[in-house]
């Protein structure tokens, strides 16, 4: 039996979260893990996720080159989150603001793949944590995640 697409969404999304898909607004065609950063995504107006990048050098140069602090990149490790097959970094001074509807379009699209493997509190923490230390982020997004 086929489970609707906005039950498998709705039902089983929370903060650490993980879901593969290709964003419109990354230059990339290639598929992106994304991290939900939201404590309640259910109920909340919009879902605030982050991008995994296996790219490390080429994020850290340009972070670098703009004075991004670093904790603003996290660099998560394959025996930390088994999904991934290489070292990976988050860049927190990028979020990117989608509805569960879109998520549950892109599921129902075949365009999006419900990782069953949480993104551990640990790193959930620290992505926040890099999220709320970027000076990229706006202060309604800052609000969103600070008063959780």
């Amino acid at each position: 039996m086929d489970i609707p697409s906005n039950i498998r969404i709705l039902a089983t999304i929370k903060a650490g979260s993980v879901y593969y898909f290709e964003e419109e607004e990354i230059s990339s065609y290639e598929p992106h893990y994304f991290v939900v950063l939201n404590q309640k995504p259910r109920t909340e107006e919009f879902l605030i996720l982050v991008c995994a990048s296996s790219q490390i050098e080429k994020r850290q140069q340009t972070a670098q080159r703009l004075g991004f602090p670093s904790e603003t990149q996290v660099i998560i490790l394959p025996s930390e989150y088994s999904i991934f097959s290489k070292d990976t970094m988050i860049d927190c001074n990028r979020v990117f603001e989608k509805t569960s509807q879109t998520l549950i379009e892109k599921l129902e699209q075949n365009k999006l793949k419900v990782c069953t493997e949480i993104m551990p509190d640990g790193i959930l923490q620290k992505l926040i944590g890099g999220v709320l230390a970027s000076s990229q982020i706006s202060e309604k997004i800052k609000k969103m995640l600070s008063e959780e």
